[in-house]
């Protein structure tokens, strides 16, 4: 829509009459009106913009006649926030008894779709006003907006560090698990090392009935070929525990004493008696106990070896997670794969999310990589896993049933990649969908909840990212979607800062 122009050639008187019929001034003295009316214009305008987004904020408008279109851009996109034809409605610099203390531009777009006519005062006049006609009510006023921005700092801050401590926590048990089995791997191969000496010991007494270093190597490989071809992982344990029978009384019966002990090493290793017999058919018989006694603690500690490279290799990738999810050595704005940050999102999150509750992720392919603030992208990510997950753990799913589904799906939808989150919760009244983006509302309990999450999520989505986030809701179905623009246009992207509520009373 093009800038509209004040109609100049109309006559723009302004009336008293005219100013006291509207609510806004309705109270006021007729010495206030007069001064309204000497300070002040009447500007008619025809279809089009009165003012952009973005611009500093010069006047103060209010609606005498016509219809107006107030708009907020989103991405490349002007969306509509309010439409009325309500005489008195205002809008412009109403921030200006502010001063200073605040960015002095207009928040949002207005325009108009019908001739239209406003009386116009100037920001300076009208902070003016307010100071010297109701200075409690901008005290008052001021308290308001400057301790509910701090309020929310506090608490949005509360809020991350509560995420903070959970993830921290779930992190900590996700760390738990690959460390500890680590460090008993690692106390068992120390014994296991012990006795594969003991053994080279033992072979070394015989004299020249051992074999040769060269043939125990060679046995040993034959074990690894052998192993390779069948592992006892995909064995059930019945079956597992028929192989162990087996090659025990395999063992004893050529003399090894401990064979109940080197049974569960072999079958573990994917080998039954009759490959035993093909490895070490060309050993001595006195040597025979020695050799497979080695031949067990050498694989046992190989055995070991892969179970503390794959322990560690956990540990690595939580910590790798834990480091693109935080993103410290990283620039704070750059081009990202909003995969890697899902799945690291997920990984934090895997210790808060309960056995009854499933992740499914559907992602679509050759996505590019977008420009994004990425530790901010995976605030919004963990509120609303966080937050499906609670739905779905705490009230269960449509039918009555615990637990549920969370589906994270990507894709293209033109200049724009989404990702959604689809839970299989209660899902969201509909008395209430229309506010859950508002700051400090919640239905959790007591203790429980802030009410910022999806309030922060919504301000770093879209002022931040200049994308869209939305809601759909039904029993059994909840998706969030979330829009995010493939590039950013023009200057003064990512600019932080609170969003305001509608200019337009």
């Amino acid at each position: 829509m093009t800038a509209a122009e004040p109609v100049h050639g109309e006559p723009r008187v302004c009336s008293v009459d005219e100013l006291r019929s509207l609510f806004l001034f309705e109270k006021l003295t007729g010495e206030q009106l007069n001064w309204l009316c000497e300070h002040g214009t009447v500007e008619a305008y025809e279809p089009g913009r009165v003012y952009s987004e973005g611009e500093d904020a010069q006047w103060f408008y209010v609606l005498l006649e016509g219809t107006v279109v107030l708009s907020r851009r989103v991405g490349a996109d002007d969306v509509e926030v309010t439409r009325t034809s309500q005489r008195g409605v205002y809008s412009g610099a109403f921030q200006a008894y502010l001063g200073d203390r605040v960015q002095q531009i207009y928040r949002n777009s207005l325009s108009v779709t019908v001739p239209s006519r406003f009386f116009v005062v100037s920001a300076e006049l009208f902070s003016t006003m307010m100071h010297e006609w109701f200075p409690m009510a901008v005290h008052l006023l001021e308290g308001l907006f400057f301790g509910t921005q701090i309020q929310q700092q506090i608490v949005g801050g509360r809020e991350r560090l509560l995420a903070l401590g959970a993830l921290s926590a779930g992190l900590t048990h996700e760390l738990n698990n690959p460390a500890g089995a680590a460090l008993r791997a690692a106390s068992t191969l120390r014994e296991t090392v012990a006795g594969v000496r003991s053994d080279l010991a033992a072979l070394a007494a015989h004299g020249d009935r051992a074999p040769s270093l060269d043939t125990l190597v060679s046995l040993l490989n034959r074990a690894t070929e052998l192993a390779a071809q069948e592992k006892a992982s995909a064995l059930g344990p019945l079956e597992i525990s028929d192989r162990e029978d087996a090659m025990s009384d395999w063992l004893e019966d050529r003399g090894v004493e401990n064979g109940w002990q080197l049974a569960p090493t072999f079958v573990q290793g994917g080998l039954e008696a009759d490959d035993l017999e093909q490895i070490t058919g060309s050993v001595d018989d006195s040597v025979l106990p020695a050799v497979l006694s080695w031949l067990a603690r050498t694989l046992e500690t190989e055995g070991l070896t892969a179970e503390i490279e794959e322990a560690t290799h956990r540990v690595s990738d939580l910590v790798g997670a834990a480091k693109q999810y935080s993103q410290l050595d990283r620039a704070s704005q750059q081009e990202v794969d909003v995969h890697d940050l899902l799945d690291s999102t997920v990984t934090m999150l895997s210790g808060k999310i309960p056995n009854n509750v499933r992740i499914v992720k559907h992602y679509g392919t050759d996505l590019p990589r977008i420009p994004a603030y990425p530790a901010e992208l995976n605030q919004v990510w963990t509120n609303l896993i966080d937050n499906a997950v609670a739905a779905m753990a705490d009230g269960g799913m449509a039918d009555g049933a615990n637990g549920g589904t969370l589906t994270i799906s990507t894709g293209l939808d033109r200049d724009h990649l989404v990702v959604d989150f689809q839970d299989t919760g209660p899902g969201v009244p509909d008395e209430i969908k229309d506010r859950i983006f508002e700051p400090f509302f919640t239905t959790k309990p007591v203790g429980k909840g802030t009410g910022l999450g999806l309030d922060i999520s919504w301000r770093i989505v879209v002022s931040r990212h200049h994308g869209d986030l939305s809601v759909e809701s039904k029993p059994g179905e909840t998706r969030f979607r979330v829009r995010l623009p493939v590039r950013w246009d023009g200057e003064g992207e990512g600019e932080a800062g609170p969003t305001p509520a509608p200019d337009v009373a």
